[in-house]
């Protein structure tokens, strides 16, 4: 009898044909072998699929999905989800490479805490240490802003990604951004001193749609100070939402003096559904 996997990693794919070979190999080479690697293709029209088949033929831990039709990056992370059926989840994107060793780590300092829900790897923590839901948020909001790690940076139990419904799907880029916040509000935070895996750069990465970013930073974070149950008085919240007001304005402006494009800073506006009253109350309180 085959036991389940105790690990799914999942990777979504779309358009990867030049880098989903090497992601591939990376995951099923793995020094930790018990795992299920989902691929989920979200309608690619170039080689991807045929490239995952080839290797699925040969590692039955490899499975396929093929969206009916194109459903963007975080549903296409949500459907990968539905689909696990590990205890544990972590997203290795199709265009990145898993580092031979992490997830033998990171499978051990979770099994060996009962309480274990989310983690992830920060470089400037010399050791595996575990912090507060009420640390975690003051350090971030205070002190300093670490909580800004992308879904392939993060090893979380099955159970609690679906508990907290996946991730948000109205942010664009800044899906993460929100979800991380809404991850530190209802549990405690392990954090890993080593990196996951290799963090591929190239042009057709979200990371590099800064007009999605210019708006949906300001819209997570004003939602986030509105809905999430945050540890902090109703003046630290107003001086926060004052400073997401700021800091959009700012931006907003930044953006308009580098491209001079008129239409496209007073869509952001639009886009960002910013009230006149933020401005006053960002600029002049």
């Amino acid at each position: 009898m085959i036991s389940e996997p105790l690990v799914s990693v999942l990777m979504t794919a779309y358009n990867r044909e030049k880098f989903i070979g090497e992601a591939i190999e990376s995951v099923i080479s793995s020094t930790y072998q018990n795992l299920e690697l989902i691929i989920v293709d979200d309608c690619s029209a170039d080689s991807t699929v045929e490239i995952a088949k080839r290797y699925a033929q040969q590692d039955n831990r490899v499975k396929i999905h093929i969206n009916e039709k194109n459903l963007g990056d975080y549903p296409n992370r949500n459907k990968a989800v539905s689909l696990a059926i590990g205890k544990y989840v972590m997203f290795c994107d199709s265009d990145d490479t898993l580092l031979k060793d992490s997830m033998t780590k990171v499978v051990a300092l979770a099994e060996a805490d009962s309480q274990f829900n989310f983690g992830f790897s920060w470089a400037y923590c010399k050791e595996p240490t575990k912090i507060s839901s009420y640390d975690a948020l003051n350090k971030h909001f205070f002190k300093q802003q670490f909580l800004y790690i992308g879904p392939g940076g993060t090893f979380m139990s099955n159970s609690f990604i679906r508990r907290m419904g996946g991730y948000p799907v109205v942010y664009g880029p800044a899906n993460d951004m929100y979800f991380n916040l809404k991850v530190a509000c209802h549990s405690t935070i392990l954090i890993f001193p080593f990196d996951l895996m290799i963090y591929r750069q190239h042009e057709n990465q979200e990371i590099n749609n800064n007009y999605g970013y210019l708006y949906n930073n300001f819209r997570y974070m004003r939602d986030a100070l509105e809905e999430l149950p945050l540890p902090f008085t109703i003046k630290q919240v107003e001086r926060l939402k004052k400073k997401n007001y700021r800091r959009f304005v700012v931006n907003l402006f930044h953006y308009f003096f580098k491209t001079l494009h008129f239409k496209n800073t007073a869509n952001a506006w639009k886009l960002a559904d910013f009230k006149f009253k933020y401005f006053l109350q960002g600029v002049f309180h």
